[in-house]
């Protein structure tokens, strides 16, 4: 991320006073309406990580953000997650002044502890996507996160009471549960981009697999095939279980079913042989795999064409 200095926020509070708001009225949580928001760095590009976790639903930003190389111009409503410990960068457009609208949740993870949710929050993936991986909503589905946004911070504005986390929390999974739905949406209605994606990686596993790096490299890693597709491993994952009900880790599996099929019903070479081309040190773990998947050990499957 270039050599600009990485700003740690560590605390909600921090982060309110950084932008120019009044002081929390809750340490561990907080909804904020982005117009509000000032920048205290002007129009000088900055890098954060926050130790907290981060929702924001933006719209009409004169804004770039970033992880890494990777870009994304928020000239739409869209959202995007973070999680506390990752890396992103700001940069403002052109020498305009900074301008925004949308909102931002801010949950420190101390607030979700000794809770279902401090364990369940590491299966919403989107957590985990990269920036030009965000969220499109339609102005309905703004409607519904902007809502429970606004219910959350109408209970924090409240008397606290012995219920109020509760609520809070169970508000703040409504919404992680309304992201994934929407997610899952995108994932559909974005046919064309997606089924690109499908077919690249079909490519890709084709080329891999007639290679010699194979042998040399042995199988490709799920990292390997998302960045050959330039996007996250998870948001490939999740991509991949929506069109075809199968994770990365699957359809490498199957391309190597494949391959080893062919070779058991049209070579003659040994068991241990197939299963140093195919990128195993050990045959066993070859075995091993082939059995989970076609309910057969090799030789059975070589058999069944004699």
């Amino acid at each position: 991320m270039n050599n600009k200095q990485i700003l740690r926020i560590k605390t909600i509070s921090e982060f309110h006073q950084l932008r120019g708001l009044p002081k929390p009225e809750h340490p561990l949580i907080s909804v904020i309406n982005l117009e509000s928001v000032t920048s205290s760095s002007g129009n000088v590009p900055q890098n954060l990580v926050f130790d907290f976790y981060s929702i924001s639903l933006k719209r009409n930003c004169n804004v770039k953000f970033k992880y890494g190389q990777q870009q994304y111009d928020f000239d739409e409503g869209t959202m995007f997650f973070m999680a506390p410990n990752q890396v992103f960068g700001i940069e403002p457009g052109n020498d305009e002044p900074l301008k925004r609208s949308g909102w931002m949740l801010l949950v420190h993870p101390d607030f979700l502890w000794n809770t279902p949710l401090a364990k369940s929050i590491k299966q919403y993936e989107y957590f985990d996507y990269s920036v030009n991986e965000a969220l499109f909503l339609s102005e309905k589905e703004e409607s519904t996160i902007i809502g429970i946004m606004q219910n959350i911070q109408q209970e924090y504005h409240s008397n606290i009471d012995k219920f109020s986390q509760d609520i809070i929390i169970s508000q703040f999974e409504v919404l992680l549960n309304y992201s994934e739905r929407f997610y899952h949406r995108q994932f559909i209605t974005r046919k064309i981009w997606n089924h690109k994606i499908l077919n690249c990686l079909e490519d890709i596993l084709k080329e891999y697999f007639n290679s010699d790096d194979l042998i040399i490299k042995g199988l490709p890693t799920v990292q390997f095939i998302a960045e050959s597709l330039n996007v996250s491993p998870n948001y490939l994952s999740s991509l991949l279980k929506v069109l075809t009900g199968q994770s990365t880790q699957q359809h490498i599996h199957n391309k190597l079913i494949e391959k080893a099929k062919e070779r058991l019903s049209t070579t003659n070479l040994s068991v241990s042989e197939i299963a140093y081309e195919l990128g195993f040190e050990h045959p066993q773990s070859f075995s091993k795999l082939f059995k989970t998947k076609t309910n057969l050990s090799p030789l059975e499957f070589r058999r069944s064409f004699n």
